[in-house]
């Protein structure tokens, strides 16, 4: 028990260097993000980060804390997420939304399959950008991070691609809705299934009018939980390359591969759903949430190896831009389809 004590308080004072400075930046980074919220507290504490790194300011005893702060916390934070999300909202969601939503996301993963083949985009790259454009941008990719063991250069690569067309998509929808001549909730139903981040969302939808903006909101919540089976479908996905890869099954241990973070977060969204946390705890997670992805994304900002990323190119950026359109494209094809456009 001495002992485990013992490691426990040196394992605390190795990694609480990393940690004050992680936290002290996305506190400045949250509180941008709450006076710009079109950027968000997640793009500030990841260019933040990145900046601090790349001034020399990092040194080798805050490591252990900024390693710490971009897993442990970022699970932490994903955890508390699911107990501000109720699994009704998804039965409650009309199924033309639905049928859009699944459509643009199921069009995007293909595509950026065949991209990160065609350009020679590292898999893990592909798949944080990929589902960073399908589902939610920086909460979905915070939520794969961990499952494909991602590297922190994939993970910023992926995130500032994602926000640069995030924050271009706040600019642009608000006209093209316009000159399309979109009703509110087709402009809500298009923000919410092709914008990535839900300050970018909200931002755009609600400059568009009050209902678009309700109706993005509600679509944007509820393509947040494809986050789960996303996550479990590529957790399970790995399991069989890795026993494939090995000399028998009976050397994989297959739950070391659950993403068990994503079941929790599926636990706490199901025990909100019932009813059984209160309304002032709920907000005080959803809160607590946000802070923690700005945490661990600062940390990831602070990660970046800038030579890497050099050497990774433009060609992510290129498959960003190429699935941010098709994203956008499916969206409105589909609701044509549908006869909602």
């Amino acid at each position: 028990m001495a002992t485990t004590t013992a490691n426990n308080a040196a394992t605390f004072r190795t990694r609480l260097p990393g940690v004050v400075l992680t936290a002290g930046l996305a506190t400045v980074a949250y509180l941008a993000g709450t006076q710009v919220p079109i950027i968000g507290g997640p793009v500030f504490g990841i260019l933040l980060g990145m900046l601090v790194q790349a001034l020399g300011f990092v040194k080798a005893s805050h490591k252990p804390g900024i390693m710490f702060s971009s897993k442990q916390i970022l699970q932490l934070s994903i955890i508390l997420l699911g107990a501000g999300l109720s699994l009704t909202q998804i039965i409650t969601t009309g199924a033309s939304s639905l049928a859009v939503m699944l459509s643009t996301m199921a069009t995007c993963l293909l595509a950026a399959w065949g991209l990160g083949r065609v350009l020679k985009v590292s898999g893990n790259l592909t798949t944080l950008i990929g589902v960073g454009t399908a589902i939610c941008g920086a909460s979905a990719i915070a939520a794969v991070t961990p499952v494909v063991e991602a590297e922190e250069q994939d993970v910023a690569y992926a995130i500032s691609t994602i926000f640069l067309f995030n924050m271009l998509a706040v600019l642009i929808f608000p006209p093209l809705g316009h000159m399309l001549g979109l009703s509110q909730d087709s402009f809500g139903l298009w923000a919410g299934t092709a914008i990535n981040d839900t300050s970018s969302v909200v931002a755009a939808a609600y400059s568009y009018g009050q209902e678009a903006g309700s109706f993005a909101t509600v679509v944007k919540l509820t393509r947040s939980t494809l986050i789960i089976p996303i996550a479990l479908s590529i957790a399970a996905f790995r399991a069989a390359q890795t026993r494939r890869a090995g000399d028998g099954a009976a050397k994989v241990k297959v739950s070391r591969l659950i993403p068990w973070f994503i079941i929790w977060f599926l636990v706490a969204a199901l025990v909100n759903t019932l009813g059984v946390i209160p309304t002032p705890v709920v907000k005080g997670a959803t809160v607590t949430a946000k802070f923690l992805i700005v945490v661990a994304l600062t940390a990831v900002g602070l990660s970046a190896n800038f030579r890497q990323m050099a050497k990774t190119g433009f060609k992510p950026i290129l498959m960003g831009m190429a699935l941010w359109a098709t994203v956008a494209l499916t969206s409105l094809l589909v609701q044509r389809l549908t006869g909602q456009l």
